[in-house]
């Protein structure tokens, strides 16, 4: 009989003689751990205490060399990103390979220019007073005598450090605590968003109909099922990518198709783009789908224009709701089941908005900051809203109004470029009450160029300004209670429109930066840091997927408060560019799968063309005026964000002085993320 080899015992027999080395358990280079055995109490005894525990040098040397190759791979992708950013700066502020410059011009970017100027002068003069030992810092300020003043430098130097504590510091301090104060306001006003939104989780706090359904209610009381008259509107301007998949969403709601009619409402000024919107309408009506094209001649009053419009046909009249949706808004097929049932036996509801889904929320980075930002919107801001005031601004699409609602709050105004938000005010005066459903979701897409996001976003802050304006006398004498005027007035403009963006861009890009030159002026590390993060982690929650991305967040949205504090500005003063109105560019992907469909389709359409068409393409002249040449991809160079971004590393330069570390890290982060803005390095390219 073969002798077989017993491992156990020869381990046994081989731990009795020898101690037991260590083994290292390795089957994650980057998730290790040491198991360590016990050797026997005689041989502990006999190596004492001190050898109790032996490790294998050998296997922890190649533990160090991963962990090694991981840092030195982390310091290859900062390497390589370095280089990138100075590539990139070389070529479009130096070559100006591929750029455009923004063409507005402003007082706000004077003013920063301005700033700018005074940060590299004192930079230069600071940089020469340490190397002669005139450094005065915050905390002891040092006047000396006339006679230890050596020299006409010393002497200005001297009288800029008197000038500079005794009429610079003061305003500068107090100005920076009137914005800490406001900081701390806001702050409060979300933690208790956050709390609202967590009691709502644990009670299970969620809007529930009256009855399940039309026809439970009907048989109920004994008559006839009935679904009530729905009209659809389809809203869009030169929306090319996007009008098919929209209409095409709609034309699978399921609801009698005799209780609903489509309006899809055409403002675009493209003769190819109407004619493409024309025949889908044409294909879904041969196909049964009660559905209307309306265009206007005139784009008066843009999209409000455009509704108003639509709601003054005769037919209106006949139905009871309507729901709206913008271009690259999909419902889904239950969408009128889920949202209409909340109306039947609730006469006093006038709204229901449902929560929006992102198609490509993972694109790019910027399209993930702002589902982190959007994801706190619906999930905290309009949930507890909803929940607690019946009361949010309709977000203006993906949302079902009582067109009684409408009529009696004075219909649709032209008078802003938010025009949800001014319909749903009015209706709230007017005592109207809002449902908001989180749990009914409808996919859209999220802008995915920073020019296209930067142009929604100052439509966003501008027009609740100019609202405020308008219906400011309207709320402080309408007939509700006092504590609906006072959560409208300070809270819902004041605090979350206007102080916001205010104390956003003032005391992180223009009041830190100028204590970094003005030390009597001091902002404490709280501020900079640990507030931010705290806030920043709330706003994050709704998203814990985004958690990686909590410091790209709030270096981003510090970026932006540029754009919406000019947009704030403009909207309260109604400046000229207070009226802008852009459609957000889309790229018109109903799913993330559509994608592959369209490489396949463009491969298809390459292989299916005939020789004639290869040889046309051959034998083209490029001189031929008929032929227009392709435009090249170009990016936006933006001089408020640059301007920025010098300033903010300027200022990070002169930290260094003082051995201020937050301050620093601050400072060259948040000027490296305005550096990366201002050079349109986030998100895609603009055609």
């Amino acid at each position: 009989m073969p002798h077989h080899f017993d491992f156990m015992e020869w381990w046994r027999n081989q731990s009795a003689v020898h101690g037991t080395p260590v083994v290292v358990k390795m089957e994650n280079p980057d998730n290790w751990s040491m198991l360590e055995l016990q050797s026997s109490a005689s041989e502990q005894t006999l190596q004492g205490t001190d050898k109790e525990r032996h490790k294998n040098a050998k296997q922890l040397t190649w533990v160090l060399l991963l962990r090694a190759h991981q840092a030195a791979g982390w310091l290859s992708w900062l390497a390589q990103g370095f280089y990138g950013l100075l590539s990139a700066i070389k070529r479009r502020l130096i070559f100006r390979e591929g750029v455009a410059y923004e063409s507005q011009k402003s007082r706000l970017l004077s003013t920063i220019k301005a700033l700018l100027v005074f940060a590299i002068i004192m930079l230069g003069f600071e940089l020469m007073a340490h190397s002669k030992g005139w450094y005065f810092t915050a905390k002891h300020v040092h006047i000396p005598d006339a006679e230890e003043i050596e020299g006409l430098v010393h002497s200005i130097y001297v009288t800029w450090v008197f000038f500079r504590a005794n009429y610079l510091a003061p305003p500068l301090q107090s100005l920076a605590n009137v914005c800490i104060v406001l900081f701390l306001v806001q702050s409060l006003d979300r933690i208790t968003q956050c709390l609202g939104c967590v009691y709502i989780k644990m009670k299970g706090i969620k809007p529930v109909p009256k009855v399940l359904s039309f026809e439970e209610g009907d048989v109920e009381k004994s008559q006839p099922c009935s679904y009530p008259m729905v009209l659809i509107q389809i809203p869009m301007c030169n929306e090319k990518e996007v009008y098919q998949q929209s209409i095409g969403a709609v034309a699978q709601l399921d609801w009698p198709r005799d209780r609903m009619l489509v309006q899809v409402l055409d403002d675009s000024d493209d003769k190819e783009t109407q004619m493409l919107i024309r025949e889908e309408v044409l294909k879904w009506h041969q196909k049964g789908l009660r559905i209307l094209y309306r265009h206007r001649l005139i784009r008066a009053g843009y999209k409000a224009g455009n509704l108003k419009s639509a709601m003054s046909c005769d037919y209106v009249r006949g139905y009871d709701f309507v729901a709206i949706f913008d271009a690259d808004f999909q419902p889904q097929p239950d969408f009128l089941k889920q949202t209409i049932v909340h109306f039947k036996d609730n006469e006093d509801l006038g709204l229901v908005q449902v929560r929006w889904a992102f198609v490509n929320k993972d694109e790019n980075l910027l399209t993930r900051l702002q589902y982190i930002n959007l994801s706190y919107h619906f999930e905290v801001e309009q949930q507890v809203n909803g929940a607690f005031l019946n009361f949010f601004g309709f977000n203006g699409t993906a949302g079902v109004w009582r067109i009684k609602a409408l009529e009696d709050s004075g219909g649709w105004l032209e008078r802003t470029t938010v025009e949800d938000m001014d319909i749903a005010v009015r209706a709230h005066l007017n005592g109207w009450k809002f449902i908001f459903l989180n749990d009914v979701k409808c996919l859209c897409e999220l802008p995915e160029s920073f020019e296209a996001y930067r142009k929604q976003q100052h439509r966003w802050h501008s027009g609740p300004m100019q609202l405020f304006r308008l219906c400011l006398p309207n709320i402080i004498f309408a007939k509700i209670s006092a504590w609906k005027k006072a959560n409208l007035i300070f809270l819902f403009f004041l605090l979350r429109k206007l102080i916001l963006p205010f104390y956003s861009f003032t005391l992180f890009c223009i009041i830190l930066p100028l204590t970094m030159f003005i030390p009597e002026a001091h902002l404490p590390s709280w501020v900079i840091c640990y507030v931010p993060a705290v806030m920043s982690l709330m706003n994050i929650a709704p998203s814990p997927k985004s958690l990686p991305f909590i410091v790209p967040y709030l270096l981003f949205e510090n970026t932006m408060s540029v754009t919406k504090f000019h947009a704030m500005v403009s909207g309260l003063f109604q400046l000229s560019s207070a009226y802008e109105w852009v459609v957000t560019k889309k790229v018109g992907r109903s799913s993330e799968t559509d994608l592959v469909g369209l490489v396949e389709k463009e491969a298809e359409s390459k292989l299916n063309r005939t020789s004639s068409d290869l040889e046309l393409e051959v034998s083209s002249n490029d001189d031929d005026p008929l032929i227009k040449p392709k435009k090249g991809r170009v990016n936006k160079l933006y001089k408020k964000e640059l301007a920025l971004a010098f300033l903010l590393l300027i200022a990070a330069v002169r930290s260094l002085l003082s051995v201020q570390g937050v301050h620093f890290y601050f400072l060259l982060f948040q000027g490296i993320s305005f550096l990366l803005v201002g050079l349109d390095l986030i998100g895609e390219q603009v055609s």
